[in-house]
């Protein structure tokens, strides 16, 4: 989808409801792995997360419209990327799966973190200060260098994010010997296309 394509409230909405479903699938029903530090989970979503948003009742029995619910207020609007989308969906997409499984914060300073190694120091556009948190800087920066490298620019932004995604699973993997249980499958499921 390009930007021009994303003006509608209705287009925004059925790209959301895509992503959140397409995630919620890959994340499947009720687990509780001994090796997960985040404990049991439902469509991919924390015990832990669902309880501070007011769901009280058996994880096993999170109910998808709560998870829905869940993906957009926390993983999709109070990190802004719905912001980014209407820059540029493909990039939009990526930060919220990486945010789901990592948190939005991490996403966001993957994104701040290639923009800045990827703005030829400094001269297509100023360094950002990677906290975590997409703001207009962020927003701006993310305008200016598709201006200057167009298509191919996000498919390079993209291998960027990717890039910083997949060393942090491997670090992960190598910090806790029981994140290797998941290391594969997210090598597998996480990294890819998401639009």
């Amino acid at each position: 989808m390009r930007p021009d394509d994303f003006s509608s409230p209705e287009q925004r909405v059925d790209f959301l409801d895509r992503l959140v479903d397409r995630l919620i699938d890959r994340e499947g029903g009720y687990v509780d792995h001994a090796d997960d530090a985040g404990g049991a989970t439902r469509f991919g979503i924390t015990e832990r997360v669902a309880r501070a948003h007011g769901y009280d009742g058996p994880m096993a029995l999170l109910p998808r419209a709560e998870a829905r619910a869940i993906y957009r207020r926390l993983y999709w609007l109070r990190p802004r990327f719905d912001e980014v989308a209407q820059v540029a969906p493909g990039v939009a997409a990526e930060l919220f799966d990486t945010g789901a499984n990592m948190g939005p914060a991490v996403a966001a300073t993957f994104l701040q973190r290639a923009l800045t190694a990827l703005n030829r120091q400094g001269r297509d556009y100023p360094d950002l200060v990677p906290d975590g948190r997409i703001g207009p800087r962020t927003l701006a920066a993310l305008r200016a260098f598709l201006e200057v490298r167009g298509d191919e620019g996000e498919t390079v932004l993209l291998r960027a994010l990717e890039a910083l995604q997949g060393e942090r699973y491997l670090r992960l993997a190598e910090k806790r010997p029981a994140n290797e249980s998941f290391l594969y499958g997210w090598l597998a499921n996480r990294l890819g296309d998401r639009a």
